[in-house]
């Protein structure tokens, strides 16, 4: 027997796994310290009372021989993915149909997954500083040394260039907006030119818009299908994590176009073939409460958390920046995006302000070499502690 040696070229440990071990050292090691978690970014508030209600039945109907369901279909149940079809593309005046909707068990899932549809010898570009996952599931498939870095930083405002006509287009293009970490949005513009480069160069853009929910500006795309000519080059990925609270519950979409055809197939058909073989759908349950989220009052209900998180990054925003800090994001984005002071790394000023403030952020360095000199922060604590941590914060830094 032989393993999968594109393992030992990952990192040790996973990013946050890594915070999350070093915070709890810490915290052995200095039992009185309060603690204040603004780095992972999962959710804090409760789901809202629509959704929940929606799980109720649905566990009544599963107690009942006449409404009990086993294995759901392969795609998502039509009720659940006809409501998505409506309010996330057909009221936008996006044209989608229902069978380029897959329902997943969240989008992380199906970042790493597409990349069984694909061929080991594409090229891959992708931005830093980024969401790890991207980079480490290419790394585990063995596109290592197919790896194209985009680099992006405060001078090109964290937009990743379009690469020179001199050279070599990738195969497959990783774009996150709102982005995680950076915060950073991208209008219309600026995303018809990375349409139009995919199209011309017969590349990919796999889309990972999981934080389009924070978008307030109706000038600012939610989906990448929002520009023309997306459907014949771009998948997009889409989670209910964050959009209403269902990180614990696990549920997300992926869209792939049938106008995606590549060496003369649809990678319609063959994403349903690899996740008709090696995933049983996501459960009942999760699916009516996904289905609720679109109900009137589950849109006004998740609108009030969404409001509350960004309302959290303001404050986060405004406190850094009044102590003395650059920081980037906390508009249309749960995160902020801190510099820290010139004589640390990230690791180290993570060290430093877990020490001082007894806070935890997430050292930008772990999102990739351009995150170096960084510090992701989140809007998802609750306010009391968010308020907290940012006084901490002012209290040891503030100029």
């Amino acid at each position: 027997m032989k393993i999968n040696k594109n393992f030992l070229d990952l990192e040790e440990s996973y990013l946050f796994s890594t915070v999350n071990k070093k915070t709890r050292e810490f915290a052995a090691s200095h039992p009185q310290a309060d603690i204040i978690k603004i780095s992972i970014g999962d959710v804090t508030r409760p789901i809202c009372p629509a959704v929940i209600d929606a799980m109720h039945k649905a566990v009544d109907e599963m107690a009942d021989e006449k409404t009990f369901r086993g294995y759901p279909p392969e795609q998502g149940y039509d009720f659940v993915r006809e409501k998505i079809l409506e309010w996330d593309y057909t009221k936008r005046g996006i044209k989608m149909q229902l069978d380029e909707i897959f329902l997943s068990d969240g989008a992380k899932s199906d970042c790493g997954n597409i990349g069984d549809i694909f061929a080991t010898d594409n090229t891959v570009a992708i931005c830093d500083p980024v969401y790890p996952v991207y980079i480490d599931t290419n790394i585990m498939n063995g596109r290592k040394d197919k790896i194209i870095i985009l680099p992006c930083s405060a001078e090109n405002g964290f937009l990743p260039e379009i690469p020179a006509a001199s050279q070599k287009a990738p195969d497959i293009i990783y774009l996150c907006f709102p982005n995680n970490p950076t915060g950073t949005v991208a209008d219309k513009a600026y995303l018809k030119k990375w349409v139009d480069y995919a199209n011309a160069n017969k590349s990919l853009i796999l889309y990972d818009s999981a934080y389009e929910a924070f978008i307030t500006d109706p000038v600012i795309p939610k989906s990448i299908y929002e520009i023309e000519g997306a459907r014949t080059c771009a998948i997009e990925l889409r989670s209910f994590s964050k959009t209403a609270g269902f990180t614990g519950l696990r549920c997300g979409y992926t869209v792939v176009p049938h106008d995606l055809v590549f060496e003369g197939t649809e990678l319609n058909k063959l994403w349903f073939r690899r996740q008709s073989t090696k995933f049983n759908g996501v459960s009942y349950i999760t699916q009516k409460a996904a289905e609720a989220v679109y109900s009137e009052e589950g849109q006004k209900q998740i609108k009030e958390n969404l409001d509350f998180y960004r309302e959290n990054a303001r404050i986060i925003y405004k406190g850094v920046t009044s102590a003395g800090f650059k920081a980037f994001g906390g508009e249309h984005s749960p995160y902020v995006w801190m510099k820290i002071p010139e004589g640390y790394t990230s690791w180290s000023f993570f060290d430093e302000l877990l020490e001082k403030c007894n806070v935890v952020g997430t050292p930008g360095s772990g999102f990739g070499k351009m995150g170096e000199g960084y510090l992701r922060l989140t809007g998802f604590g609750s306010r009391e502690r968010t308020i907290e941590a940012v006084e901490r914060i002012k209290k040891v830094f503030g100029k």
